[in-house]
């Protein structure tokens, strides 16, 4: 979903959005420090500064980390120690995570670095976003953290980028991190007291991964209804099921906006039948489409919620409050909330995807689907139609049940029992991306067969919503004559479906929430 790019700026008092993210990590918008935030961090500096003059002893600034916080570390050695803290905790495994998902946590990292609490130098925030804006982007592996010190592997691997070491993607290739820099023109930076603390505690990982996450599970809580009630009209679904006076007095937001959804996008349709006229009602996955994908949508509420917030916040540990001269050690770096954001959107999407695998059956199978032909193909035996696309929208609708298993709910204690308890969020933030991910496929096998399910009806009768949904699909995807390849349709309608705001180009025809 592509879309004018403008600068994003950046720092205290500004609200970043999801689509902000979404236009600095896949559009690759540039972005800008404002003027508050320069004079935060700059005050927030020159408070650790003088603490350091006065060998106070602090946390981060002046001792070890995690179970070695009691040990005291002279001023000679601060360099060392923060190069040492990056270095040994790049100790992610598994594959690198996607170059759009490194650029988000970039700028969160920098968002909560802006806000300054963190008693970071000024130079390490610019710095970090010169190579945001000359794209310069760390290979960071996407396993290894616990989400509970913030995404310390993770993050760390941004980290050591920042002074000239590890790796980085610059035009397209994979390097060392100083060469890339070099490349683009960077000056690499030694890190001072508490600043490597200050580049790796904190739940950006997470936060960046479910933020994609969410946006695209967004876009696609809106073509689930879209393909639905294209599904309806395919099997000569009941209209009184969507009428607002069922869902108003049950009225959950989400039901109340699928129900409209539904009406809109049916509207002027002569396949939809009356309640009585060939049958009294519906299976549950026509019929309960606004119950079950409202109370998704609601879920998806709430998630967005937390991730905007998270977006938003300082997850830092020790946090500087230079006015008041305190610093204080807390729990801000802790998942907690975004893992069972995570854990609920992959329930949410899962389920997604589980109702519209039931329409799909019901779309290839004759003994339900009202005589349309079997597998939808009009030579049944000789060719096979829709038969397996079915069986692949059941395979990945399994392997979701499998990956919603809540992460959050583990917890392996670490660093000598003082990190006693953890989150589990980044584990949890993947799993819901795999899923989004895998339910994409399933909407896009839907809508082929619906669509093809049309032609054996007749388009012309379709609702004018739904005829603007079924000509979105025949553009890409020509009806199935005789078998072919479906996986390369497949792949044709998800491409299709993550790439079009289904809300906006659809606003001409009809309005959908």
């Amino acid at each position: 979903m592509q879309t004018l790019k403008t600068d994003i700026l950046v720092g205290s008092g500004i609200t970043l959005t999801l689509k902000d993210v979404v236009e600095v990590s896949r559009n690759k918008a540039k972005v800008v420090l404002n003027h508050t935030s320069v004079e935060k961090i700059n005050r927030s500096r020159t408070y650790v500064e003088k603490l350091l003059r006065e060998k106070k002893t602090v946390y981060g600034l002046t001792t070890g980390f995690g179970k070695f916080s009691d040990t005291y570390i002279s001023s000679e050695d601060t360099q060392e120690l923060q190069a040492n803290l990056i270095r040994s905790h790049a100790c992610g495994i598994g594959l690198a995570l996607p170059v759009e998902v490194v650029r988000a946590i970039m700028l969160l990292r920098i968002k909560s670095l802006s806000l300054g609490y963190s008693g970071i130098r000024l130079e390490v925030v610019q710095t970090m976003i010169e190579m945001l804006n000359k794209d310069v982007v760390p290979v960071v592996p996407e396993k290894g953290s616990l989400g509970a010190s913030g995404d310390l592997a993770p993050l760390s691997h941004v980290a050591l980028v920042i002074f000239g070491e590890g790796e980085a993607v610059y035009e397209g290739r994979r390097l060392d991190g100083g060469v890339a820099m070099k490349l683009a023109g960077i000056q690499p930076i030694s890190l001072e007291a508490k600043e490597g603390l200050a580049l790796i505690n904190g739940t950006q990982v997470m936060t960046a991964v479910g933020a994609i996450a969410s946006y695209d599970a967004l876009n696609l809580a809106k073509w689930a209804d879209a393909t639905g009630a294209l599904s309806c009209e395919a099997l000569l679904g009941i209209r009184d099921a969507f009428d607002a006076q069922t869902h108003e007095i049950r009225p959950h937001k989400g039901q109340l906006q699928v129900a409209e959804n539904i009406k809109r996008l049916t509207m002027g349709s002569q396949l939809m039948t009356n309640q009585g006229e060939l049958r009294v009602q519906d299976a549950y996955s026509l019929r309960c489409i606004p119950q079950v994908h409202g109370a998704s949508r609601d879920a998806l509420s709430y998630v967005l919620d937390k991730i905007e917030v998270e977006m938003n916040s300082v997850t830092d540990n020790p946090l500087i409050f230079e006015e008041q001269e305190r610093v204080i050690s807390g729990g801000n770096f802790h998942g907690q909330p975004i893992a069972l954001a995570m854990d609920f959107l992959s329930i949410c999407m899962s389920e997604i995807a589980n109702i519209s695998e039931r329409r799909i059956e019901r779309l290839v199978n004759p003994h339900l689907n009202g005589n349309l032909p079997p597998f939808l193909t009009k030579h049944g035996g000789l060719q096979s139609g829709f038969m397996i696309a079915q069986y692949a929208a059941a395979s990945v609708v399994s392997e979701n049940k499998s990956l919603a298993h809540p992460a959050s709910v583990d917890s392996i204690p670490s660093s000598g029992n003082q990190e006693d308890h953890v989150s589990m969020g980044t584990i949890g933030a993947r799993k819901a991306k795999q899923i989004v991910e895998n339910a994409y496929s399933v909407i896009a096998i839907e809508l082929l067969c619906a669509s093809q399910a049309i032609d054996f009806r007749n388009p012309e009768l379709l609702g004018k919503g739904t005829k603007w949904i079924y000509a979105k699909c025949r553009e890409q995807v020509p009806f199935l004559e005789k078998d072919r390849v479906l996986s390369y349709d497949i792949k044709k309608i998800t491409s299709m479906l993550q790439e079009t705001d289904i809300a906006a180009e659809i606003a001409p025809i009809t309005s959908i929430q």
